[in-house]
Parts: C-alpha cells; structure tokens; sequence
C-alpha cells in the first residue's frame, strides 16, 4: 500500500482526538482550546491540500486512493475514498472551517459551551461524509455533523435562535430516519450498501424487485434533498441559517453541499448509464425540482430586508443550479457546476461573516465584546455632518468627508460579495455563470457548428440563471443603498482584526479564481469526466485488497514441506 493511502483517514481522526482532548481540558481553558482548534484545523486544510495534489499526480486509475481502516475486504469493512470530487470538498471545507474559526475566535467562541469540540466534531462528520465509500458509514457520518450541528446551532441562545434550532433538529431528525427507512429498502434488495458493489448489482436486480429498489433510492433522495435545500423540503433552512451565529452559518454553507455531494456521488455511480433498468433514474426530478427551488428562492429574495436572510436565499438559489445541472448527466455541465460551487460557496460564506459586521450596529440584541483592548481604531464615528453644522453660515465650503475606514471595508466587500453570487463579470461567479451557460448551449462539446438539439430543460435552466441573478442584482443593490447610502444616524460598527482577516481570506480566495480559473475549471472537468466513468471508481475499490498478517504469512511458510 502506498505510504500516503493513510492519509486518507487523517482528516476524521484528527479533529476526533482533538475534539476528546479539548473536552477534557474543561471550560477554564477557553484561549488554549482555541490555539489548539485553529492549530488542527489548519493541520487538517494542510493534509486535504496533500490529497487533492495526491489525486492529481499518481495518475490513472491511481488517482482515486482507497483505505481500509478495518483492514477487512471489500465489501464487509469500512472503506475510504478519495478522488478529484471528494479531495475538492475536503479542501473546501477546510477553507471554510478555518475563516470560521478565525471569525469566532474574535468573540463568538466564548459565547457558549464546548464551541471548540463541537466545532472539530463538526468538521470530522463533513471530512467523514466526503470521505466514505458506503451508506451505512454515510449514515454515521452525517449523524456526526448533525449532531455537533444542534449544539452550534444554539450557540449563543436568543429566543429567534432556539425557535429555529428546534426546528432545525426536528426536521434533521425526521430526515436520519428516511436514511435508515431507504437505506434498508436498497440493502433489501441488493444485499450490500457499500456504493461500489451496488453500482454492480443494481444492473443485476430482478424486475420484480426493481419498484421496491426505486422505492427506497427515493426515499433516500428525499434526506438528502432536504438536506441540499430542495423546494418544498427547504422551508427549515433560511430561519435557521439566517439565526445562527455568522461562523456557525459560515459553516452551514459547506454543510449544505453535502447533501449535493452526496446526490452527486450516489446518482453518478448507481444510476449512471450502465445501470440497466435504472439509468438516470430520478433525472427529471432533480432537474425540474432545482428549477422550482431557483424561482421560490429568486422571488423570496426580491422581499428579503436583512443580509442574513439574503445569505441563507442566495444558498438556495445556488443549490437549485446545482441540483438541475446534476440532472442533465452531462459532464460538461457537471465540471461548470463543480467550478460554480466552489466559487459561490467561497461568496456565500464570506457573505455570512460579513453580515453580521454590517448588521452590527442595527442588532438590538448584541453580543457584548469583552475587550476593547483589541478593537480597531474608528477614525470618524457617522458619515452624518456634525450637529448643528451649517454649510450656508460657514465659509469654509466642506467638498466631502473622509469615510471612516470599517465603513469604506464593509462596503467593498459587501459589493464583491454582491458581485461573486450576482454573477456579473470580471469575477470568478461571473465566470462560472458562464462555462454553465456554454454548457448547456453546447452540451457535448461538439463545437459551434454541432447540429446537437438543446433540450427545453436546457432553455428552461439558462433563461432562470438569468433571472436569479437579476433579482439578486436587483435584491443587493437596494439592501446596499440602504444600508451604505441612505442617511442614518448611527455609528459605524466596531471592528477587530479576528473579523475582518477571514473574510479578506475567502474573497481573496474567490478573487484569485478568477485569474486561476483555467486550471480550476480543468480539474472540475476531469472531477466530472470520471464521474461520467462509474467503472474506475468501482474497479479501484473492489480491486483493493486488505494487507496480509506477516504472522499469519510466516505460520502458512512453516507448515509448508
């Protein structure tokens, strides 16, 4: 086994012993808990940058790594994967985790309870969820986040946060239990629920067992699509995400995903076109399905009057794309719709953090700071005149006044932000906006002259993308002439410089994309090509084979004549 096969299992085992070490540290080490978390975190974003590198340069069909923690044969173990997909989520979330922490540390860590295990927690069930290669183990794995997620949740109390977190769990916990319902349903028939050996034998399904088959895959596309945020199953998630703390829904952004990822993954690999029977069972849900989420979400964010709840509809929005763009089955619009969401995740996270800087001065129920010792100087405190100013009984004629400095930050980032989930150009939105408009117009790459029809579907996505992102346009630029325009009597909002580093980090990132897009979009492609190849994914898991005992080697040696 290659040396660096053991890395896979890092990203879950890392934050799951630094999480028990922090539990045992207790509450009355809050500032060394926090060095501990930022130092794994950072320790955990470093080995997902190893594996996606990893991935890139062993080459075909050595660029999916499997592990077997158990050391058991497929498929009766436990089995880890890593490909182009999952190594692009791991670094994701591993971004994302780290400016979340960074953001909470400034504050919000100090705010509750066990913010810091439940943080790593957290962490190991999204690593975990990307990582593994059966259901049973993903059941596992999304309980892990769901759980440390209840705790983040209500972390902070306020009555608006506790509402939504019970609503938040109840629906949770009605989606874990379509999990076992449908996953049950699919070991019924198939005997198996480690995905690579079902990718082989739901071809082989009897028909008379096939309707029992659909019936669970449904059942468990109905977790997973709550859980992405589908219309109607999505009416949970903008209260909650638009209470929670902003690292916590920050977080909440990527954990969205996971529901696309797991969509994503299962879809490409047991109902791809190979499936028999079953190919692209569910298409036309997942693509009619997104279209609905987009118009709800478009519309709804037109009437929305706070950044937060702004932020939780622009994930929506960006879930539903996602959705119908995995529906189509074609790789070119999947590689477009991989660059997308890595680009409007970035945003949105950014943009959640951002908020509540921007919301600050407007909160009648503030967070306290409790040092002011580590506050950023506030050159002007309004960009109101000073009272009883007047420019007509005074000589000195006032051309303009200086913008106080957290002012002209809030107000730059904020029109990034705008920018990256509007999709307007130069930047990386703009850019991924457009390879999924290229794609649809030209869905297998034939060129300009292809004589390939575009489906009504096709027409149907490209015009909502358009719309969506007017109305964004339309949403972001009323809420920025209010907020940064309009006269109000108010001061500017105190800053630390904990809260302003993550979000210069994920727009810096975002930015970057857009001059880095070539090779992000090359690599989201061959992500979604291999994707479009079920065959590698299965022939490098059921091809591994557990490590042999050298006790047991030795004792067959010696009993031989």
């Amino acid at each position: 086994m290659n040396p660096m096969a053991h890395l896979i299992a890092a990203p879950i085992l890392l934050p799951l012993l630094t999480a028990a070490v922090m539990l045992m540290l207790g509450e009355k080490h809050r500032p060394l808990k926090a060095k501990i978390n930022l130092f794994s975190s950072l320790l955990g974003l470093g080995i997902a940058v190893m594996l996606l590198q990893w991935t890139q340069t062993t080459g075909v069909p050595g660029s999916i790594g499997v592990y077997l923690p158990g050391n058991w044969p497929v498929p009766f173990g436990i089995v880890l994967v890593v490909d182009r997909l999952s190594a692009l989520m791991l670094v994701l979330t591993g971004i994302i985790g780290v400016s979340a922490l960074l953001f909470a540390m400034a504050r919000w860590d100090g705010a509750g309870s066990s913010f810091h295990a439940l943080f790593q927690i957290q962490l190991m069930g999204l690593y975990g969820a990307f990582l593994t290669a059966d259901l049973f183990n993903l059941f596992v794995f999304f309980e892990v986040l769901l759980a440390a997620s209840y705790g983040l949740m209500l972390h902070g109390s306020g009555r608006a946060r506790v509402s939504s977190g019970l609503h938040y769990i109840s629906i949770n916990l009605l989606a874990s239990s379509l999990f076992l319902i449908g996953a049950a349903l699919i070991y019924g028939v198939t005997g198996t629920l480690n995905m690579a050996d079902l990718a082989l034998k739901i071809p082989l399904v009897p028909e008379a067992d096939r309707g029992l088959l659909h019936a669970g895959a449904a059942i468990l596309a109905v977790a997973f699509l709550a859980k992405a945020g589908m219309w109607p199953l999505n009416f949970w998630l903008v209260p909650a995400y638009s209470a929670a703390s902003a690292p916590v829904a920050a977080m909440f952004a990527i954990m969205t995903k996971v529901g696309v990822y797991t969509l994503l993954r299962l879809w490409t690999l047991l109902f791809s076109g190979q499936a028999g029977a079953s190919a692209y069972f569910g298409g036309d849900w997942l693509i009619y399905g997104g279209m609905a989420t987009i118009v709800c979400a478009a519309v709804a964010i037109l009437a929305a009057q706070r950044l937060e709840r702004m932020a939780s509809l622009s994930i929506l929005v960006s879930a539903g794309i996602l959705l119908s763009a995995i529906g189509f089955a074609q790789p070119n619009l999947i590689g477009a719709a991989l660059f997308y969401l890595v680009s409007s995740t970035l945003a949105l996270s950014a943009l959640f953090l951002l908020a509540e800087l921007i919301e600050r001065s407007r909160s009648a129920n503030e967070l306290p700071l409790d040092d002011d010792g580590e506050l950023l100087p506030r050159p002007l405190e309004s960009l109101q005149p000073p009272k009883g100013f007047n420019l007509d009984d005074d000589r000195k004629a006032v051309v303009g006044q200086v913008i106080p400095w957290t002012m002209a930050f809030l107000g730059l980032s904020f029109i990034a932000c705008a920018l990256l989930i509007i999709g307007m150009p130069p930047l990386s939105g703009f850019i991924g906006k457009l390879s999924l408009l290229s794609a649809l117009l030209n869905p297998l790459g034939l060129g300009i002259g292809s004589d390939e029809p575009i489906s009504n579907g096709a027409w149907a996505l490209l015009a909502l993308l358009i719309l969506s992102g007017l109305a964004s346009l339309i949403a972001f630029s009323r809420l920025g002439i209010q907020r940064f325009w309009t006269p109000q009597e108010r001061p500017s909002p105190l800053l630390r410089r904990l809260e302003c580093v993550p979000i210069v980090v994920l727009l810096g990132l975002s930015i970057a994309l857009t001059f880095k897009a070539e090779p992000l979009l090359r690599y989201t492609q061959a992500a979604a090509q291999a994707l479009n190849n079920p065959q590698q994914y299965v022939m490098a898991v059921l091809g591994t084979r557990p490590i042999p005992n050298p006790q047991a080697s030795a004792a067959q040696v010696e009993v031989q004549p």
